[in-house]
């Protein structure tokens, strides 16, 4: 018996890196898996190489499992649609979404173009939101004609859009907006039974490969992050969401948005002038 067996599960940017590694974990435990990817390199350009979508798929069907490939863009109504309708017509039915389609446009902040931003914030940010919309809509209509209730989606946000990355303003803005998008799902979705987490993985591949800390690095891999997203994604998690769990190789951590207790006042119906601020502003920000 897999944690996943029964379970229809999409993946979004599977044909490489996490993504491929998602797919084949979660068909090898059970799940018919549509491979999503629409191909390219990893700033979002087409290439004539074969498609990774087929390429995975054949993987998972060698090895006993079921999957079919989709080479809709998430970024855009249609094709998060289209991917949701791969599902239903080849499965039946939805019941786990792994938002995890990206790429990279990496410039220095005075030096982005207004495409390179807007590119990286539609793969991202936009194909997280498009893509759990028409994915919560299936799960929808599935509970109302069958009784059933229950689903599970899987955010991929970033350690750039949790502290920062030089050179990475537009990835890292789309990022640090999945974790509020999962935030406030998770709160919205919880009374329909969907739980809504989010990974933020550190794994060399193909999107990171030639930055410098990955150079002599062997043990961060995709193999790492899949299981956290397997655990995420099953019924293991049990009533668990809104959170983030962090992957970076044997070390699993969370990322949370925490207030510090701040400073009152003596006097709490004054107002706090600039100097004031100035002067208490270690025991403002002191944790």
């Amino acid at each position: 018996m897999g944690l996943l067996d029964g379970k229809v599960a999409i993946i979004t940017g599977a044909g490489n890196g996490i993504g491929r590694a998602h797919a084949l974990l979660f068909a090898q435990e059970g799940a018919r898996v549509v491979v999503n990817d629409l191909g390219g390199g990893r700033d979002g350009s087409p290439n004539d190489a074969a498609s990774p979508a087929d390429v995975v798929v054949r993987e998972i069907v060698a090895a006993g499992g079921k999957a079919v490939a989709s080479y809709d863009s998430v970024a855009t109504a249609q094709g998060a649609a289209g991917v949701v309708a791969r599902a239903v017509s080849a499965f039946g039915r939805v019941d786990i979404l792994v938002n995890n389609a990206g790429i990279l446009r990496d410039k220095s902040f005075m030096k982005m173009d207004e495409s390179m931003w807007d590119t990286v914030i539609a793969v991202h940010l936009k194909g997280s939101f498009l893509c759990s919309q028409a994915f919560v809509k299936q799960v929808m209509a599935q509970k109302a004609a069958a009784g059933a209730g229950g689903a599970r989606i899987v955010n991929t946000t970033s350690v750039s859009g949790m502290m920062g990355n030089f050179g990475q303003s537009n990835y890292a803005a789309a990022k640090a907006g999945i974790y509020g998008l999962t935030r406030t799902m998770s709160i919205e979705l919880q009374k329909h039974r969907i739980t809504v987490n989010a990974l933020a993985p550190i794994a060399k591949t193909r999107m990171t490969e030639d930055l410098p800390m990955f150079h002599e690095v062997e043990t961060m891999t995709p193999r790492h992050v899949a299981p956290a997203a397997l655990f995420l994604a099953s019924d293991l998690c049990g009533d668990r969401t809104g959170h983030v769990l962090a992957v970076a190789g044997a070390r699993l951590y969370a990322f949370k948005v925490i207030e510090t207790p701040g400073k009152f006042k003596d006097d709490a119906d004054s107002v706090w002038t600039a100097e004031q601020i100035a002067e208490q502003w270690d025991a403002i920000v002191k944790g």
